[in-house]
C-alpha cells in the first residue's frame, strides 16, 4: 500500500465498551495502517454524545449522529450485545440535539429500519426513519442506513426523499434492490467481513467502484477469526475488492478515496 494516509473506515462504533480500555491502541493502529478517517456512529443519546467525545479526542476519528431503530437497539441491550443504559429519551429533543451540532458532524447514521427483531413495530420505525430522512435534508448532510430485513422498505423510503448522499451500509437486499441502489446513484458499504460473504462478495461484483465505501463496524464483523473488529482491518475490505474486481489495491484505494471527496 501506497505511504498515503487514504483508506477510509465508513462505519463504526468506537463507543462500544469492547473499546472502553484500549481505545487509544485501536486508533493507534488504525494510524499505522494508514487511515485517513474513521466515522463512528451513535446510535441513541447517550452514544451520539461519546460519538462527540471521541472524534474531539482523536483527530482522524468524524462523529456521525443517529437514532437507530428503537426497539431492536432495546433488544441488543437486553440481550448483552450493545450494554447501554436504558434506552428511553424523547426523540424530537434528541433531533433538535443532532442538529445543534450540525457543523461538528460528518453524516447523519446510523439510522434505518430493523424487522429481524421486531415484525410488529414498522410503523413507528418507518415514523423515526421519515424523521431522520427530513434532519438530514435540513442539515444537508449525508444518511448512512441500516436495513436488516427490511431493505425493500428502506430503499422505497429513500427513493421518495430528496437526498442524494445516501449510504447503505451492510446491505443484504436481494439483486434487484442492489440495481436500484446502483441505478439511484448511491454508496454501499463492503465491510471486512467480505472475505467470507457471499453477499458482500456478490454485492462487489455488481455495484461500480465508484459506489462503495469499505467499513469495519467494529468491533461486529471481523474479517478474523475470534478477533474483535477494528477500524485498522479495514485494509482487508479494500483488499478483497481489488481480487474481485481484478483491480490494482492502490488503484481501489484511490476510487474510493474519491468517492469519499465526492460525497463528503
Amino acid at each position: 500500500v501506497s505511504t498515503y494516509k487514504m483508506l477510509i473506515d465508513i462505519h463504526s462504533h468506537l463507543d462500544h465498551c469492547y473499546f472502553k480500555d484500549d481505545l487509544d491502541k485501536v486508533i493507534d493502529n488504525a494510524k499505522k495502517a494508514n487511515l485517513k478517517v474513521i466515522l463512528t456512529a451513535g446510535i441513541n443519546p447517550e452514544t451520539n454524545r461519546k460519538a462527540l467525545q471521541i472524534a474531539e479526542k482523536y483527530d482522524i476519528v468524524k462523529p456521525c449522529l443517529g437514532i437507530y431503530p428503537i426497539q431492536t437497539l432495546q433488544k441488543e441491550i437486553d440481550s448483552g450485545d450493545y450494554p447501554l443504559k436504558e434506552n428511553k429519551f424523547d426523540i424530537d429533543e434528541e433531533i433538535r440535539f443532532i442538529e445543534k451540532n450540525k457543523n461538528k458532524i460528518t453524516a447523519v447514521g446510523e439510522v434505518g429500519l430493523d424487522y429481524f427483531w421486531i415484525k410488529d413495530k414498522q410503523k413507528e420505525q418507518k415514523e423515526l426513519f421519515e424523521k431522520m430522512i427530513s434532519l438530514a435534508e435540513k442539515i444537508n448532510k449525508p444518511i448512512i442506513v441500516h436495513s436488516r430485513k427490511a431493505e425493500e422498505d428502506a430503499v422505497n423510503i429513500l427513493q421518495s426523499s430528496k437526498l442524494k448522499k445516501i449510504i447503505m451500509h451492510c446491505f443484504s437486499g436481494k439483486k434487484a434492490l442492489v440495481k436500484k441502489i446502483i441505478d439511484n446513484n448511491w454508496f454501499a458499504t463492503i465491510p471486512t467481513n467480505v472475505t467470507k460473504s457471499f453477499q458482500f462478495q456478490e454485492n462487489t461484483k455488481l455495484i461500480p467502484i465508484t459506489q462503495l465505501f469499505c467499513e469495519t463496524d467494529s468491533p461486529y464483523l471481523t474479517p478474523f477469526k475470534d478477533q474483535r473488529n477494528e477500524p485498522a482491518f479495514v485494509l482487508e475490505s479494500y483488499k478483497k475488492i481489488a481480487e474481485i474486481k481484478g483491480m490494482e489495491l492502490k488503484e481501489v484505494i484511490n476510487n474510493i478515496y474519491m468517492n469519499w471527496q465526492k460525497i463528503f
